[in-house]
């Protein structure tokens, strides 16, 4: 269903590597393909023994491993030692990709950079994904430490792919401080690094999807008071009724909030880094949440449908991008928009998702007063000039009044 949107369709299709069975063979993917023995050799640093106890050990689960593809027309063309080999490649492949990026070895991978970010995209598509037991099964201790350790390694591999370039990282963080705070620190990196591990993910995409937002909070039932209906209005109508947007302290969808005031609301929304991955891999999480055993919370769609109901046009990107929401390395505000847009074709959102936000969102609409002050002060006081010259002006009037009052006032020697 999702493939029949022909501008999305390139978007679950691997463009370098191949992992799993769904993709392997694709004449496009040779060359990498090749270069998984060397990686191979390099995840074991060139021990053959451990290579062969490696290998034993794919070969013991790979009947498990099979069993998680829901598509077993396609893992039937494979022996079981094809298979295993096939799975031991990808896991030492994906393991030393990691363990490589995270200790900013990059040199070790021998590739270029642009070839890194094509792995790295294809990393998180749907289809090439291998189960997370085999990884498991894989990650030695001399390489990634304790469980706590391999854990924490993982979840900093998957927030720094959502995190923009180490050149933009330290900019972009004293940016949001100085917007958000007024110059005081607190604002949280943009890589948001969780803990432990709730559970264990199903795959890589899993874990960089459970990374992106707090499930309890997503699914947790409104109070009874809460409208069941809301109009959806774009970043621009929410800015001109006296709506302001404000980036939260962290990247988590599920950190949404409005604040409102005596005059104004604060809509506080989580950074997001966009990039030319970042439409494939938003596509990947929502046919993920889509598929037959995926997750049923539906988290990434919610968030999309409400980033779209918020851009409509580039000037509402251009106004979530001056409050360090949108940090766009896509290209114009346009495509941001039309990025947006074309993701949300056929998306369900989770009934619950957002409920409180959009609720408060509707109550301040109401409130006639607050809307007035916001529209006169938007359409009169919309630059900097504008206030001086009311100020001006207010101040010549109060100097006219006095000295009307004083030329009506009578003299003490009179």
């Amino acid at each position: 269903m999702l493939r029949v949107v022909k501008k999305n369709r390139g978007c679950y299709d691997p463009l370098v590597v191949s992992i799993g069975p769904y993709h392997f063979g694709n004449p496009r993917l040779e060359l990498m393909q090749q270069h998984k023995l060397t990686m191979a050799r390099q995840y074991v640093n060139g021990d053959l023994k451990l290579l062969e106890e490696s290998y034993q050990k794919v070969r013991r689960v790979a009947e498990a491993a099979k069993q998680c593809y829901t598509d077993q027309i396609s893992v039937a063309k494979f022996n079981n030692e094809e298979f295993s080999q096939m799975m031991f490649l990808d896991a030492c492949f994906l393991l030393q990709f990691i363990y490589c990026i995270v200790r900013e070895e990059r040199e070790a991978l021998k590739m270029k950079n642009n070839m890194i970010a094509l792995v790295q995209r294809d990393l998180f598509l749907l289809e090439n994904q291998i189960p997370f037991q085999l990884l498991n099964e894989l990650s030695f201790e001399s390489k990634f430490g304790d469980e706590n350790s391999k854990q924490t390694m993982l979840n900093k591999f998957v927030t720094q792919i959502r995190s923009p370039p180490q050149s933009y990282k330290k900019n972009i963080n004293n940016f949001l401080s100085n917007l958000a705070f007024g110059g005081r620190k607190g604002v949280q990196d943009v890589n948001v690094i969780a803990g432990k591990f709730e559970s264990e993910p199903a795959q890589l995409l899993d874990l960089i999807r459970t990374n992106l937002f707090d499930k309890t909070v997503l699914t947790q039932p409104p109070p009874r008071d809460c409208s069941d209906w809301f109009s959806y209005r774009s970043a621009k109508e929410l800015n001109a009724v006296g709506i302001h947007f404000r980036p939260s302290k962290t990247n988590r969808f599920t950190h949404v909030a409005f604040q409102s005031g005596y005059l104004a609301g604060f809509l506080k929304l989580p950074p997001i880094y966009i990039d030319d991955s970042t439409k494939s891999m938003l596509l990947n999480m929502v046919a993920y949440e889509s598929s037959l055993n995926g997750p049923d919370d539906f988290g990434v769609s919610s968030y999309i449908c409400l980033m779209n109901s918020l851009l409509e046009h580039a000037e509402d990107v251009k106004e979530l991008r001056s409050k360090g929401i949108l940090l766009n390395f896509l290209g114009s505000d346009q495509q941001v928009a039309d990025l947006f847009n074309e993701i949300a074709d056929n998306l369900v959102s989770h009934p619950h998702a957002y409920a409180v936000v959009k609720d408060r969102i509707e109550k301040h609409y109401k409130n006639r007063l607050k809307i007035w002050l916001a529209e006169w002060l938007h359409t009169h006081f919309t630059s900097p000039w504008t206030v001086l010259a009311f100020i001006a002006a207010s101040l010549a009037l109060f100097l006219t009044v006095i000295q009307t009052y004083q030329s009506f006032m009578p003299s003490k020697n009179s």
